[in-house]
């Protein structure tokens, strides 16, 4: 397969784990595995599983419907949902805006300091990020991008995992934690970072973006279906062995109460145990990993909005161009990296935090949606729901408001 074949066959699953891995992975799994050790492993694994679930239902339904889950939604479930969605996805949007901007700023710092201060140079970096995100989006089309998540996406996994792989010492702790579902500390707590890596790793919202994603690479067809599953695996193989990686490499430091000093924390321990030399990689792949998360979020969340409100204004698609061009698109934009940018005075984790555990609160809403849409007349039969598939969608839903309800009372 050439290269140009390849990107054109796996590139929206790269885009997919190129931007869940910076905002759930790396700052979650790391403050998960801080807190709760590798035995929390198996969460990685279920977050993935069902994200690739829930994903392949939202491309199955695009392509056998020809309706975005979005479109579907409005026309087919009232306008009331779909406001009920934009009610959701703004305070989404804010949360993690200011966590990657957060993210990218204490990773930049732990590369170049700016100040003495961490704090400080979060903040002076997070907005910088920001700025050049925007910058990026306007004026690169969409294959451009494409290509820079790719180089991103393959420099922050071998860097990371090469650096979980050196600091492992008891094999078969990281098996058991793989395999057998245990959550070491029963408490509020214990089960919150327990609930945010199952939501976070492979991203919450941003799995809507897949849809466009596929569409800017001309996926238009159901014969393209089996295409989207290839990707799709591929994807959320890459997003789970990473956020393995993060959680075996949080469960060597302790980080309580570090907040922004995460990222330095995990660098100094590396230096100690092994050395400048991979102090230096895991430095460049975590920061690539959050940069290209935000380049990411910066360039897919305002296709949410463009559609969105297009939808509910009731107006065609071929009368509203859903991209940069777009009104909506190029406000969301603007919005996003400039309103956030006061969340960089919260502290880092309880930021992080905050919004890994709002965005699986999406998840169980995506879960009903497609099981509501998933036998809709419009669909093909060969692109409808099965009995296992819905299984897999009750699973979830159920999964997740137990947990989110633990968690919350």
């Amino acid at each position: 397969m050439s290269r140009r074949h390849a990107l054109a066959v796996l590139g929206p699953g790269i885009l997919i784990a190129a931007t869940g891995v910076g905002a759930g992975d790396l700052a979650t799994a790391a403050f998960s595995g801080s807190r709760l050790g590798t035995a929390i492993l198996w969460a990685v694994l279920v977050g993935a599983l069902l994200k690739f679930a829930l994903t392949e239902g939202l491309a199955r339904w695009q392509l056998g419907s020809g309706e975005t889950l979005l479109e579907g939604t409005v026309r087919h479930l009232g306008r009331g949902v779909g406001i009920a969605f934009l009610i959701y996805l703004l305070p989404w949007t804010f949360l993690v805006s200011a966590a990657l901007m957060s993210a990218c700023g204490a990773a930049a710092h732990a590369i170049v300091p700016w100040t003495a201060d961490a704090g400080t140079d979060k903040i002076l970096y997070g907005i910088l990020h920001s700025i050049v995100g925007v910058g990026l989006v306007a004026v690169g089309g969409f294959r451009w991008f494409e290509r820079i998540m790719s180089v991103c996406i393959g420099i922050m996994f071998l860097t990371v995992v090469i650096t979980a792989a050196a600091l492992v010492t008891d094999p078969l702790a990281i098996l058991r934690g793989a395999v057998l579902p245990t959550i070491p500390r029963l408490d509020s707590d214990g089960l919150a970072w327990t609930v945010a890596l199952i939501g976070g790793v492979g991203g919450t919202v941003t799995i809507l973006c897949y849809g466009y994603w596929i569409r800017e690479t001309g996926r238009d067809h159901a014969e393209d279906l089996g295409t989207c599953r290839l990707d799709l695996g591929v994807g959320y193989s890459v997003t789970a062995i990473f956020g393995m990686a993060m959680v075996v490499i949080g469960s060597r430091v302790d980080v309580e109460g570090r907040g922004v000093g995460l990222i330095v924390a995990l660098a100094s321990r590396l230096d100690a145990e092994l050395g400048g030399f991979a102090k230096t990689m895991f430095l460049l792949g975590a920061w690539g990993a959050v940069a290209s998360s935000l380049l990411g979020v910066w360039q897919a969340v305002p296709y949410l909005f463009a559609d969105l409100v297009r939808e509910l204004r009731g107006e065609a698609r071929d009368d509203v161009k859903i991209g940069i061009g777009s009104p909506v698109y190029r406000a969301t934009l603007l919005g996003m990296a400039t309103v956030p940018i006061v969340g960089l005075w919260v502290g880092f984790a309880s930021m992080q935090r905050a919004y890994a555990i709002v965005g699986a609160s999406f998840l169980p809403l995506l879960a009903l949606v497609l099981l509501r849409l998933g036998r809709h007349e419009r669909l093909r039969a060969t692109h409808r729901n099965t009995r296992v598939y819905e299984g897999v969608l009750v699973l979830t839903l159920a999964f997740f408001v137990g947990f989110l309800g633990m968690v919350v009372f």
